[in-house]
C-alpha cells in the first residue's frame, strides 16, 4: 500500500509519510508536538518489510538527522549475533571458551554464550585493574582485561545489565568466529546490504547531520540536575577511571561506535535494522530464519537486576524483553531502549519493526513512555 504524505492542516509542524492503516498513530505524534513545543522526534516503522511509517518534527530533529541512541546501539549486536546463529558459525549453547581460550580465566571455563549474552556472566564493570574509556573504545583491550576477571556472581545464577561491556564481550565473541571486529562485520554483513542508516563509528562526511542529545531537564521534586537521573555525561552504573567521556557527545565515542552505547542513527535506521533480521526489508529477504528468531526472541532471564537494583528486568540474547516498563508488544517482542528517551523494538508475530528517536528524552531516563505507547498501537493496528 502505497505511503501518503501527511497533510499540514491536520498534522501541523509534523512531517513525513504515512500507511492510511496508521494515520492515528501521526495523528498521536503531531498532538504531542502541538503540545510541547520543544519536543522533537522522528518515527519510523516497518510493517512485513514494508514501510508504514516515516515522519519527524520538532525544533531540534529534521528529516536527515541522525542521534547517538545510547544502548539502543545494543540492537546492533543482537543483530550480528543472531546472523552468526543463523549461519551456524556461533552456538548459543557453545561454551565461550571454546571460540575464546582466554575468557576461562578464574573460573568462567563454563560461561555459555547464552550466559555471556544474556547479562548473566557476572562481569557487568568493576574490574582489577579497572578499566578506562581508551580500554573499551578499543576493539579488544577491554575484552582483555574482562577475560582475566573473576565474575561478580556465579554466571547463570544471577543476573545485571553489562551496560557497556556486553559489546566489549560480544565484539571479542564476534572477532574469534568471523575474524572481523563488530564493527567490520555489521558493516559489511548487516548495514550495506540493507543501506540502513545505523552506523557503528559515524562515517566521514556524514557529521553535519549529527545533532547532539539535549540534556534531559529534572522537574523541582528531582532535586536539581544532580539528582538521580542518567544525564551527566555517562551512565550511571559505568564509572571508569581516568579523565571521563560523554558517550552520547563525544567524538572519540560515537567515531568508534561503541556498540553498546555510541552507535549514530535515524528512527527509519532503528526500524530499518530489526526489520533487516526478522522481516527482511522490501525484495531482501530477512537474515534470520524463523529458528533463529524464535532462539533470539527467547526469554533467558526475568527479575532482579543485580547492577540497577531494579525488578522486573528481562532479558533474551542481548536484547531487552517485555516487561512492565517495555509493555511494546506482544510476548515474544524484543528490542532495546535508550538511557535518553529513544527505543527500537520488534514483534515478530505483528511484523512490526519500530524506531524512535528524541532530541531531549524525558526525565529521569530510558525510553520515552510516548514511544513504547505507540509501538505498541502500531502492532494492535497492523496485527495480522
Amino acid at each position: 500500500m502505497a505511503l501518503q504524505q501527511l497533510d499540514t492542516a491536520r498534522h501541523g509542524s509534523l512531517r513525513g509519510e504515512v500507511d492510511e492503516r496508521v494515520v492515528e498513530i501521526a495523528d498521536t505524534v503531531a498532538t504531542h508536538l502541538g503540545t510541547d513545543p520543544d519536543l522533537s522526534v522522528q518515527v519510523a516503522a516497518f510493517h512485513d518489510g514494508q514501510k508504514v511509517l516515516d515522519v519527524w518534527g520538532g525544533p531540534h530533529l529534521g528529516e536527515d538527522s541522525l542521534i547517538v541512541p545510547a544502548s539502543v546501539s545494543k540492537n546492533a549486536i543482537g543483530v550480528a549475533v543472531g546472523l552468526l546463529v543463523e549461519r551456524g558459525a556461533l552456538g548459543l549453547d557453545d561454551l565461550v571458551a571454546d571460540h575464546w581460550p582466554e575468557f576461562a580465566a578464574r573460573g568462567k571455563g563454563a560461561v555459555t554464550v547464552r550466559q555471556l549474552l544474556s547479562h548473566q556472566a557476572g562481569l557487568p564493570f568493576a574490574t582489577d585493574p579497572p578499566l578506562i574509556w581508551d580500554d573499551l573504545l578499543d576493539p579488544h583491550r577491554a575484552a582483555r582485561v574482562l577475560a582475566a576477571q573473576r565474575p561478580q556472581w556465579a554466571p547463570g545464577k544471577a543476573f545485571g545489565y553489562h551496560g557497556v561491556t556486553i559489546d566489549d564481550l560480544a565484539g571479542e565473541l564476534v572477532y574469534r568466529v568471523t575474524g572481523q571486529t563488530l564493527q567490520e562485520f555489521h558493516e559489511a554483513e548487516v548495514r550495506t546490504p540493507f543501506g540502513t542508516e545505523f552506523f557503528l563509528g559515524l562515517p566521514a562526511g556524514a557529521e553535519e547531520r549529527l545533532v547532539a542529545p539535549l540534556p534531559m531537564i529534572p522537574p523541582v521534586a528531582a532535586g536539581g540536575a544532580d539528582g538521580p537521573g542518567p544525564d551527566r555525561g555517562r551512565l550511571y552504573w559505568v564509572d571508569p577511571v581516568g579523565d571521563p567521556i560523554d558517550i552520547v557527545r563525544d567524538e572519540r565515542s560515537w567515531r568508534f561506535g561503541h556498540a553498546a552505547v555510541s552507535a549514530t542513527v535515524s528512527a527509519r535506521g532503528i526500524a530499518g535494522l530489526l526489520a533487516s533480521a526478522v522481516t527482511g526489508v522490501g525484495e531482501r529477504p530477512a537474515l534470520w530464519s524463523a529458528d533463529t528468531v524464535e532462539q533470539m526472541a527467547q526469554l533467558q532471564c526475568r527479575g532482579y537486576d543485580e547492577v540497577l537494583g531494579l525488578p522486573d528486568r528481562a532479558h533474551s540474547i542481548v536484547f531487552q524483553k517485555q516487561s512492565g516498563t517495555f509493555a511494546w508488544g506482544g510476548p515474544r517482542s524484543f528490542g532495546h531502549d535508550g538511557a535518553f528517551g529513544c527505543l527500537g523494538c520488534v514483534d515478530p508475530d505483528t511484523g512490526v519493526a519500530f524506531g524512535y528517536t528524541i532530541a531531549r528524552g524525558p526525565w529521569p531516563g530510558g525510553a520515552d513512555p510516548r514511544a513504547v505507547r505507540l509501538a505498541r498501537r502500531l502492532g494492535l493496528l497492523l496485527a495480522r
